[in-house]
């Protein structure tokens, strides 16, 4: 039945890496901007962290809730809901003043984006075998890094010609436009049945690799995040980039961390096709990108422009690669069924704990220094798999 759809399946995954490329696009709009905008309307670190924490609730408090109505309703109508939601909320911040306004539209932008990455990864499991999914999970993935890399000068070209507001409008429009095509090519592969009662969610919650999943994805998440929101700020504070520089240099470890999700997905996906177990494959894959998230440990020594930059992409290259292979454990352990549900609530752990750190960022930067934050980023992914082995143990498919 996967063979026969072998064409079709790539091009949905086509319109997939579009919609979180999108996604992204969207997110990066104020990362990018902010230096500016604190500027113009006098935020501090502290308030910047608070808009990001607003964003981040949004995520959490929604992921539960949109998994459930993926999984209830299906992608084909669930995945066009929310990035109409989503690229409303974005748009509204181009009339945003104060702190308190960009934190509401923050807010309920979250409460869209966070059912992208869920619909996703359900959509995978239905479309691609167990070999493909941790590639086609990195392809997908890699959408994030590639909106991130192509948002730095896409979004500064526009803030310089037309200013800083205008330049949430035209990232708005783009998932207006995705919506067409999806509507007219997809089709979901297990047609929803709104009338069956959904598998309860409580008696999940009582095995451990449900909960080992969560703390993965808990502790290599607020990596991404860090990176995405923090690094524009970060190379204007501590290297003096420009708003153009950062236009130039900022998108370069998205690009790496693009290549991470593919590079991550096709080694777990080629070491199963030579005869690997799903379970060996992931494992090994998870220790060599851990380790290659360990260059985030020298950050605070790195003088100059470029070694900084490089540093940083090693580490995103590293995360990445984290990422995609997760996206696979999910699969590898969960049936479609149940895929959204508990991918969302993998989100939540990721959302509570991305809040936690975003304000934890923003407080100790303002008060200290980057060094404990980039310490942290080192060190998080060792500890999500430590997570892997001692509560997941053994990849197979649970339920």
């Amino acid at each position: 039945m996967l063979d026969e759809a072998r064409p079709a399946r790539w091009g949905v995954l086509g319109l997939l890496f579009l919609s979180i490329t999108i996604n992204l696009v969207d997110r990066q709009v104020l990362s990018v901007l902010a230096p500016v905008m604190r500027d113009e309307l006098g935020l501090s670190n502290t308030q910047y962290a608070y808009v990001l924490f607003a964003f981040l609730l949004g995520m959490t408090l929604a992921q539960v809730p949109a998994g459930w109505f993926l999984d209830r309703h299906g992608a084909r109508l669930g995945l066009p809901l929310l990035m109409l939601w989503w690229s409303a909320a974005n748009g509204l911040h181009a009339v945003g003043r104060t702190a308190g306004q960009f934190c509401a539209f923050r807010f309920l932008m979250g409460t869209g984006e966070c059912g992208n990455y869920s619909g996703g990864i359900k959509v995978i499991s239905q479309w691609f075998p167990p070999r493909e999914r941790a590639l086609a999970g990195g392809i997908f993935n890699s959408g994030t890094v590639v909106g991130a890399f192509a948002a730095p000068p896409l979004i500064v070209a526009l803030a310089l010609h037309f200013g800083w507001r205008a330049a949430f409008l035209l990232p708005s429009a783009l998932g207006l436009v995705w919506i067409a095509p999806w509507l007219a090519f997809y089709r979901d592969r297990e047609p929803p049945q709104p009338g069956t009662p959904a598998q309860p969610l409580a008696p999940m919650l009582r095995h451990r690799q449900v909960w080992g999943a969560v703390l993965m994805r808990m502790l290599g998440g607020p990596v991404v995040h860090f990176y995405w929101y923090w690094l524009p700020e970060y190379l204007k504070r501590e290297h003096h980039f420009s708003l153009a520089r950062i236009g130039l240099l900022a998108g370069v470890p998205f690009l790496f961390a693009g290549l991470g999700n593919l590079a991550g997905g096709w080694f777990s996906s080629h070491l199963m096709r030579r005869g690997w177990s799903a379970d060996a494959a992931r494992k090994i894959a998870f220790v060599l990108a851990a380790a290659l998230c360990g260059a985030s440990l020298l950050m605070p020594l790195a003088p100059g422009e470029l070694l900084p930059i490089g540093l940083i992409s090693t580490a995103t290259f590293g995360i990445s690669a984290f990422a995609a292979n997760h996206i696979a454990l999910l699969t590898d352990l969960f049936s479609p069924p149940v895929l959204a549900r508990l991918s969302g609530l993998t989100g939540v752990g990721e959302g509570l704990m991305n809040m936690l750190l975003m304000l934890a960022t923003g407080a100790v930067v303002d008060h200290f220094s980057y060094l404990p934050v980039f310490l942290a980023a080192g060190l998080l992914p060792a500890l999500g798999v430590a997570a892997l082995f001692l509560l997941v143990r053994r990849v197979e498919l649970l339920f």
